[in-house]
């Protein structure tokens, strides 16, 4: 037997999963029985993340090539996984606000505001706000990575490179460092685009789709926020659901929405 044969063997499900470090990964500060459940829910969120950043790059690869099939299969994957992940508020909202104060207090200064992966999912779909940046130190890696993020074409930049190399008259050259704002040129060329009823009318949609999702995430998780804590200061000072509130109904990609109007 060779010694790729003897590694093969050794492969087991636990080991390939590395189960032993996730199921490891889960450590309470507390004795209460509801603060598994909260960090089971949460690293499942990060996971979850992590698997949507990644295809989001796949889908950023495949615009940018003008392959609309695989562009269409990876936004269809991840508009799945979002609502995989807006149907675990489910879950957590079978905590009681009693259940969920009976240890809240020992996660210091811990917020879900200080989520590194959503906030790069953010930025990757367009979002331009250097104020989340106050949740993490400079010189940090997750400052970097959102900062890159930021820095780079986003997913609906990839869109417009796309749509040019389907032979749409679409403007590129833009500053990607700035958030996306509606264009009535832009929304001119999507009227054609869905006119044409072709491929890039089919992920556009699909993009359409991914914002919908992002807004429902959003407002779920603020309502959630609302029937545990209510309007009381969220973990690590933040402003909980006041804050939550406020980034409601802002679409990522303008352009797709205004259009509806003229169809």
């Amino acid at each position: 037997m060779t010694q790729a044969d003897d590694t093969q063997a050794a492969l087991s499900y636990t080991s390939y999963l590395a189960l032993d470090e996730v199921l490891g990964a889960q450590r309470p500060r507390s004795d209460e029985h509801d603060e598994l459940l909260f960090i089971v829910i949460h690293q499942v969120y990060e996971l979850w993340f992590k698997q949507i950043l990644h295809e989001a790059e796949f889908l950023q690869v495949n615009l940018e090539a003008g392959n609309t099939a695989h562009a269409i299969r990876t936004l269809r994957r991840i508009l799945t996984v979002l609502k995989v992940v807006v149907a675990q508020i489910d879950v957590l909202e079978t905590m009681t606000p009693s259940q969920f104060a009976s240890f809240r207090a020992r996660l210091d200064a811990s917020s879900g505001f200080q989520s590194a992966q959503f906030r790069e999912l953010e930025a990757v779909l367009g979002r331009r706000d250097e104020r989340v940046f106050a949740h993490y130190p400079e010189g940090g890696e997750q400052r970097a990575r959102i900062a890159a993020a930021m820095a780079r074409p986003s997913v609906f930049d990839s869109f417009l490179k796309y749509l040019a190399n389907s032979g749409y008259a679409v403007d590129c050259e833009r500053d990607v460092t700035r958030p996306v704002a509606p264009s009535a040129e832009l929304q001119a060329v999507l009227l054609k685009v869905y006119q044409d009823d072709g491929g890039p009318s089919v992920v556009a949609e699909c993009l359409v789709d991914l914002d919908e999702g992002m807004q429902e995430w959003r407002y779920r998780h603020v309502k959630m926020v609302e029937r545990t804590i209510g309007d009381k200061t969220g973990t690590g000072g933040s402003s909980g659901a006041t804050y939550l509130r406020a980034t409601l109904f802002q679409p990522m990609f303008p352009d797709l929405w205004a259009v509806r109007s003229k169809l």
